[in-house]
C-alpha cells in the first residue's frame, strides 16, 4: 500500500502519477482481533495534489498536499514480526470535490474534512470492531469495521468514513483545530468508554484531555458535563509541560497509548516526552521523543489520572498514615501554552495540617489510598524520584481539581 494507491486515485482524479512521492510512517497501533494480531498504520504524503511536486516553498503550486491514508498489517504471531500487507483502510476524505485550490501556505482552512492520521482500534464487548482516528481538520471520527477484513463496510460517499465523535471548536468552518491521536478504551469497572486526545502543537505544548461516553460514537463529554461531541472545550487535562526542582523536566507530554495489565487490571499511561529546547547545552533535546510509561490512577467517580512520576516497578508496600507527613513538591496545574508548570512546597503535619501549596486539613484513606487535603482527593502510589542523584524510592500522589486539572506531587523529605 503506498505509490500504486496514490497514483490510482490521482489518475481518477486526471492528474499526473507521481513517479517518486515523499512519505513517511506514523502512528501505528496493534490491537488483537479475534486470533490475529492488527497494525493499524498511517502514510502522510508530502506532495502537492495540482502539480505532485514536493511540499517546499518554492514548489507551492497553490494546492493542498495529498491524501493521507491508513493501512494495516495482520500476523498470528507477534513473536514472528512476520506481516502481511493488507492495504489501505481509509484515506482523507473530502466534501469539496476536486477543489483543493489553497490561497497561500498561511492558509489552515484544510481542504480535507476528515485526516487519515493516528489510528486506534477497539473491540467493544458486543464485538463490533471501531477504527478512531483524525488529526487537526474538523475533528475526530469513528468508523465501524467489517470483523472479518479489518475495513470499513464501503466507502462510497463522505458518511462512510466516519462519525465524528468530538471536534474542539463548534465550527463547520473552522478545519484547524488543535486535537489530535485518539486512544480510546473501554473500562468494563466503569462502564464508559474513554476517549484520549493530545491538544496543540506536539514539541512543547502537547498536553493530555479525556473525555468519556457509554456509547461508542458518543456523546462524548467531559468532567464538567460538556458535550465533547459539539465543540466544547475538553477536561480533565492529564498532563501538561511540567517541571520538579533539581531537573529540566519535561515538554510535549501526549500522543498516547493507553493499555491494561491483564494480570492485576492496573492500567498505564505511555506517551512521548521532550526535553525543553537547549537543555545542557544541546541544541536538539527538543526534537528527540522519548518514550514514557506511567500508572493510571482512577477516581471515585471513574476519571482517570496520570501519576507524576515514570513508572519503575517500584514495589507497592502498603502505605501508611504515618508514611505521608513530611514535605512534598507540589503541581497544581494550570492550562498555559508552552509553559511548564512548577512546583512549590508542601508540608504535611504529624497533627493533619496542610501549609504551603496547599492549605487546610488533610487525613488519609488507608483501604483505597485516597489522600484528602481540604476538598482534594488524590491518589498515592510508591514510585521513583526520578529527579534525585542518586534516585529514590518516594511516594507519589495524583488528582484533579474540581475543573479537571492534574494536581501532581511527590514526597521529598
Amino acid at each position: 500500500m503506498g505509490k500504486n494507491t496514490l497514483n490510482n486515485m490521482r489518475a481518477r482524479a486526471g492528474l499526473a502519477a507521481i513517479d517518486d512521492p515523499s512519505y513517511g510512517y506514523w502512528a501505528p497501533v496493534v490491537r488483537k482481533a479475534g486470533s490475529k494480531y492488527r497494525m493499524y498504520y498511517s502514510i502522510v504524503v508530502d506532495n502537492y495534489i495540482k502539480t505532485g511536486a514536493q511540499n517546499t516553498t518554492t514548489n507551492f503550486d497553490n494546492s493542498w498536499t495529498e491524501h493521507a491514508f491508513i493501512g494495516m498489517m495482520e500476523t498470528d504471531d507477534l513473536a514472528t514480526n512476520l506481516w502481511t500487507d493488507k492495504g489501505m483502510v481509509i484515506c482523507s476524505s473530502t466534501d469539496r470535490g476536486n477543489d483543493w485550490s489553497r490561497s497561500s501556505q498561511n492558509d489552515w482552512s484544510a481542504y480535507f474534512k476528515w485526516n487519515a492520521i493516528d489510528p486506534s482500534f477497539i473491540v467493544t464487548p458486543e464485538g463490533k470492531q471501531w477504527l478512531i482516528y483524525g488529526s487537526w481538520h474538523s475533528g475526530i471520527v469513528a468508523v465501524e469495521l467489517d470483523p472479518s477484513t479489518g475495513k470499513p463496510y464501503q466507502l462510497n460517499s463522505l458518511a462512510d468514513y466516519g462519525t465524528r465523535i468530538t471536534r474542539r471548536q463548534n465550527s463547520d468552518s473552522n478545519r484547524w483545530q488543535g486535537q489530535e491521536a485518539p486512544e480510546i478504551i473501554y473500562n468494563e469497572a466503569t462502564g464508559y468508554y474513554y476517549l484520549f486526545m493530545a491538544y496543540d502543537e506536539l514539541s512543547v505544548a502537547y498536553n493530555t484531555r479525556v473525555c468519556r461516553s457509554k456509547n461508542i460514537t458518543g456523546p462524548y463529554v467531559g468532567i464538567d458535563g460538556t458535550n465533547i461531541t459539539q465543540g466544547g472545550e475538553c477536561w480533565p487535562m492529564l498532563t501538561h509541560p511540567y517541571k520538579f526542582n533539581n531537573h529540566s523536566g519535561w515538554v510535549g507530554i501526549s500522543h498516547c497509548c493507553i493499555f491494561q495489565n491483564p494480570d492485576t487490571k492496573e492500567w498505564y499511561y505511555c506517551s512521548q516526552g521532550r526535553l525543553p529546547a537547549n537543555t545542557n547545552g544541546n541544541a536538539y533535546s527538543n526534537a528527540i521523543m522519548m518514550g514514557h510509561v506511567r500508572s493510571i490512577g482512577w477516581t471515585e467517580d471513574g476519571w482517570p489520572v496520570v501519576m507524576p512520576e515514570r513508572y519503575a516497578a517500584v514495589p507497592e508496600t502498603a502505605i501508611a498514615e504515618s508514611d505521608l507527613a513530611g514535605t512534598w513538591e507540589n503541581i497544581t496545574m494550570n492550562y498555559q501554552y508552552q509553559t511548564q508548570q512548577t512546583s512549590a512546597s508542601l508540608i504535611l503535619t504529624t497533627d493533619k495540617k496542610a501549609t504551603g501549596a496547599i492549605t487546610g486539613t488533610w487525613s488519609y484513606d488507608a483501604s483505597k489510598k485516597v489522600l484528602t487535603i481540604g476538598t482534594i482527593k488524590l491518589i498515592v502510589q510508591r514510585g521513583l524520584n526520578w529527579e534525585v542523584t542518586p534516585r529514590v524510592t518516594t511516594i507519589i500522589y495524583s488528582g484533579l481539581t474540581t475543573n479537571g486539572k492534574p494536581i501532581w506531587g511527590k514526597k521529598v523529605k
